[in-house]
């Protein structure tokens, strides 16, 4: 093989974005309008993070597991909203604080919090599976 700009490459990447970090968007709403993070966790890894410039601005996912806790960070473009499946189905928390007005709790689905967010930073908590 002589490029190292292969399809093979491309689609790891979009598995690292799509499935480790959960960088997604909605079917309904094309173009990052309406986002979906939902985060793999497993296979051996203990952090993974990435960022998308879309054209509403960044939009960040990483995760963490430190100290028996699943520290999770989201930063969600201006004019834009998403929906943020938090692994397990412990109680879960924003800023250190229980989840406030700005964070809507949908309810518990496959093993995930499911959250419905604006825009802004996010820095969500549970205990790690």
């Amino acid at each position: 093989m002589n490029s190292f700009n292969h399809y093979a490459y491309g689609a790891i990447g979009d598995w690292m974005y799509r499935v480790m970090v959960g960088i997604d968007t909605e079917d309904d709403a094309p173009g990052y309008r309406k986002i979906t993070i939902k985060p793999h966790i497993g296979g051996g890894l203990t952090q993974a993070a990435a960022s998308y410039q879309t054209n509403y601005g960044k939009l960040t996912s990483g995760w963490k597991i430190l100290d028996g806790q699943l520290l999770m960070d989201v930063e969600i473009p201006a004019n834009t909203t998403a929906t943020v499946y938090v692994p397990g189905n412990a109680t879960v928390t924003e800023g250190g604080k229980a989840l406030s007005s700005d964070v809507q709790m949908i309810g518990v689905k496959d093993g995930y919090t499911v959250l419905k967010v604006g825009s802004g930073d996010y820095h969500f908590a549970t205990a790690a599976k």
